[in-house]
């Protein structure tokens, strides 16, 4: 689910927020012996869709796992993944009862990607917008990627860049004529702007 189906459905941003924001907490609160109430009926959340699950902690991330491309209903995409940020982000030990009730959560929901055509690493770097794109890195069976969110803790698309390839297993000055890059835009949500 992109943007582009956000519209076609006439659903607004605020609405999105609305239904998907509690249904990933609800996931979450049924698997440390919760109830969090949910409404799953809108007849959108069974087409298909990519979504992240970022959680924050005092502000701090604690847990972030999503799906890169749509493979299944959003409504399954937004459980499976709030649960597997919650409880198997291999960077965490497991989410607490206690950690739960303190927790922001993020759902970041991706577009369709796009594959980059460049010739180097400088023309694919421009290529990239920082604060829009979220980009995939892809060597072999390296993968890595960064949401768009990512880019405020960057200045330079170079460092984003050397950063994603670390995360990926693979040097940060990296570079093969093989290298494969997605870029992908988000619809982000998140529970204190939906309070606010």
């Amino acid at each position: 689910m992109d943007h582009s189906l956000i519209m076609k459905l006439d659903l607004s941003p605020t609405d999105a927020a609305r239904t998907l924001l509690p249904i990933a907490r609800a996931s979450i609160a049924s698997r440390l012996g919760k109830i969090h109430p949910a409404d799953e009926s809108p007849a959108w959340l069974r087409e298909q869709g990519a979504s992240f699950i970022t959680l924050n902690l005092h502000k701090k991330l604690r847990g972030c796992i999503g799906s890169l491309q749509a493979h299944r209903p959003l409504l399954d995409d937004v459980k499976a993944n709030a649960q597997a940020a919650a409880f198997k982000d291999p960077r965490f030990k497991p989410l607490t009862a206690a950690e739960y009730e303190n927790i922001e959560v993020e759902i970041s929901l991706l577009s369709a990607l796009n594959t980059l055509t460049f010739t180097d690493e400088t023309s694919a770097l421009a290529q990239l917008k920082p604060h829009v794109h979220g980009v995939i890195f892809q060597y072999g069976h390296h993968r890595s990627t960064y949401l768009p969110q990512v880019w405020e803790s960057f200045d330079d698309p170079v460092m984003f860049m050397a950063t994603l390839k670390q995360k990926a297993g693979l040097p940060p000055n990296f570079w093969d004529a093989t290298v494969k890059i997605h870029t992908y835009t988000v619809a982000k949500f998140k529970e204190s702007e939906l309070a606010g």
